[in-house]
C-alpha cells in the first residue's frame, strides 16, 4: 500500500471502492469518527541553535584545549565552561556592555577559574605528600582519561571475575567446536 498516498482512512476506502479488499468492519465507524491528523513537517529537520551557540564557537576558537576536557556530563546540573562564557557574555550584553569587552570579561572570569582550580588542586597534592599519603586523582580530567575510568572496574573484571572465565572457558570451547566441524565437513 505504499504506493498509495493518504492516511489508513484514504488508503483502505481506495482498496475497498477498488475491489481489491473487502469492506472491513471498523471502516463505517472510522469514516464517522474520523483520527486526528497531525500537521506534517517538510522534510527538513530544523537545527536547534540558542543564543549564546556564536559565544560557544567564538569561545572554541580561542580555547581550543578546552573541547576534550570539557565532557558534557548528562546528570550534572553544572554546564560545561563553554556554555557557562556565552550565558555570561549574553548576561553582560543585557546590562549594556558592548560584545568585545563582555566577551574580554567572560575570558578573564573563565581563565581566573580555570588558574583557581590548577591551584586549589596543586595543594591538595602537597598536603597529601606532606600527610605521607597518595595524592588524589585529578577531578580535571579530559573526557577520554574519564571514559577510561568509568571502564576501568569492567576490564579488570574480565581477568579476575570466575563467571567471566566461565564464558569465556564456552566461547573458546565453541569455537575448537566449530573449527573442528569445519574440517571434518572437507574444508570451508
Amino acid at each position: 500500500m505504499s504506493f498509495m498516498k493518504g492516511d489508513l482512512l484514504n488508503r483502505t476506502r481506495k482498496l475497498v471502492k477498488g475491489l481489491a479488499m473487502a469492506e472491513p468492519r471498523w471502516l463505517k465507524a472510522m469514516e464517522q469518527a474520523p483520527p486526528a491528523v497531525f500537521p506534517r513537517s517538510d522534510g527538513k529537520v530544523k537545527k536547534i541553535s540558542l543564543p549564546e551557540d556564536i559565544y560557544i564557537k567564538k569561545f572554541f576558537k580561542k580555547h581550543p584545549e578546552s573541547k576534550p576536557e570539557d565532557a558534557f556530563k548528562f546528570l550534572s546540573f553544572d554546564p560545561p565552561p563553554a556554555r557557562v562564557f556565552g550565558l555570561r557574555v549574553l548576561e553582560l550584553k543585557e546590562q549594556g556592555v558592548n560584545e568585545e569587552e563582555a566577551m574580554a570579561v567572560a575570558d578573564f572570569e573563565y581563565m581566573g577559574e580555570k588558574k583557581a582550580k590548577k591551584k586549589a588542586y596543586a595543594r591538595l597534592k602537597q598536603i597529601a605528600r606532606a600527610q605521607g599519603k597518595k595524592p588524589p586523582p585529578s577531578p580535571y580530567l579530559n573526557a577520554i582519561k574519564e571514559i577510561h575510568a568509568e571502564e576501568k572496574k569492567f576490564v579488570r573484571d574480565r581477568f579476575f571475575n570466575p563467571k567471566m572465565h566461565e564464558i569465556i572457558k564456552k566461547m573458546k570451547e565453541h569455537q575448537a567446536a566449530e573449527a573442528q566441524d569445519r574440517f571434518r565437513g572437507g574444508g570451508w
